[in-house]
């Protein structure tokens, strides 16, 4: 059921994202983006960092990834999580296994603290990301605008390597995730079912 998202995955996944942009405060984007901005988006962001879907029957029903928070090399250990699910999806653990995989490869690239940024108001996402093990660290009051509404942004963290210092930068995810039977070895560890399709 999860897999490795490939380009064909972005009109689906796009599909997921936009009513996030369109009807909800989850994003602070105003205007939907194009294919041809979300593929751009895709494809710089797996550069660097894993991007996974999970699949029913030929579905898409959510997708998570991670990129970078911030720009200055210091900061190369940071990364940023993110995940959308459609709304059928929602309350049956997908979204718990999505991120269970994707901090397991972020782990094994060398990532060491991971970052969440939530809307205040969105409080399934809060007890989501608590029940994954992050805390929120500060709330960022009104920094955010939306739907003509001042909007507090919950700045939450998860420590992953605690106390160890780095032999060197984050490897590239496809150096973790070399092929299908590396990706199955991350899944069968943490107990999940492989789709394979590469």
């Amino acid at each position: 059921m999860i897999r490795i998202a490939t380009e064909a995955d972005v009109p689906a996944m796009l599909d997921i994202y936009a009513p996030y942009v369109q009807n909800t405060t989850v994003s602070f984007e105003y205007e939907i983006p194009g294919p041809e901005v979300f593929l751009a988006r895709f494809r710089e962001i797996t550069v660097q960092f894993p991007w996974l879907v999970w699949e029913e029957n030929g579905s898409i029903l959510g997708y998570a990834y991670a990129a970078r928070p911030f720009e200055r090399a210091g900061f190369s250990w940071c990364a940023e999580p993110s995940i959308y699910l459609r709304s059928e999806a929602r309350g049956r653990g997908i979204g718990t296994k999505l991120y269970a995989v994707l901090e397991k490869i972020l782990e094994a690239q060398g990532y060491c603290l991971l970052y969440a940024l939530i809307t205040s108001e969105n409080l399934p996402s809060v007890r989501f990301h608590e029940k994954c093990g992050y805390s929120t660290v500060m709330v960022l009051p009104g920094c955010g605008r939306k739907f003509g509404r001042w909007l507090d942004l919950n700045w939450m963290e998860k420590p992953v390597k605690i106390g160890k210092s780095p032999s060197g930068f984050p490897a590239s995810w496809l150096s973790i995730v070399q092929d299908a039977e590396r990706f199955r070895d991350i899944l069968d560890s943490l107990s999940l079912s492989f789709l394979k399709k590469i």
